[in-house]
């Protein structure tokens, strides 16, 4: 639904080429998020199962941004335990890989880019 924003009165819009008419923020064509609801068993059981899966898997990579972020920031500060963190960040990320969660040759190179840059901030 299109609306004419001089006639919306405190609705925040997002406006293409002109100024005439808008989508109202959260609701233009590439914003909303309207699936059918299956009807078949077998649709609604992988819709649950698709769910289930991004949820552990957005728990997962949250949970990587976290080690990495740490491991970095230990080194910069040349605290005593940046080899740890970045031991335990090289473990989750393996952890990721056999979960399926991450691919291995991305693992490797997330891995690798970590290491040296965490080498290169301990010897600087």
């Amino acid at each position: 639904m299109l609306v004419d924003h001089r006639s919306v009165v405190g609705v925040a819009t997002t406006c293409s080429r002109s100024n005439l008419w808008c989508w109202p923020v959260g609701t233009g064509p590439s914003l909303t998020r309207s699936f059918a609801v299956a009807n078949i068993k077998s649709q609604i059981k992988r819709n649950r199962q698709t769910e289930k899966r991004n949820a552990r898997n957005r728990a997962i990579r949250a949970e990587l941004r976290t080690r990495t972020r740490a491991a970095v920031e230990a080194a910069e500060a040349g605290a005593d335990d940046a080899d740890d963190k970045l031991k335990m960040a090289i473990q989750r990320i393996d952890s990721a890989v056999s979960k399926g969660t991450m691919h291995k040759n991305t693992a490797a190179r997330t891995k690798s880019r970590l290491t040296k840059r965490v080498r290169s901030l301990q010897n600087a």
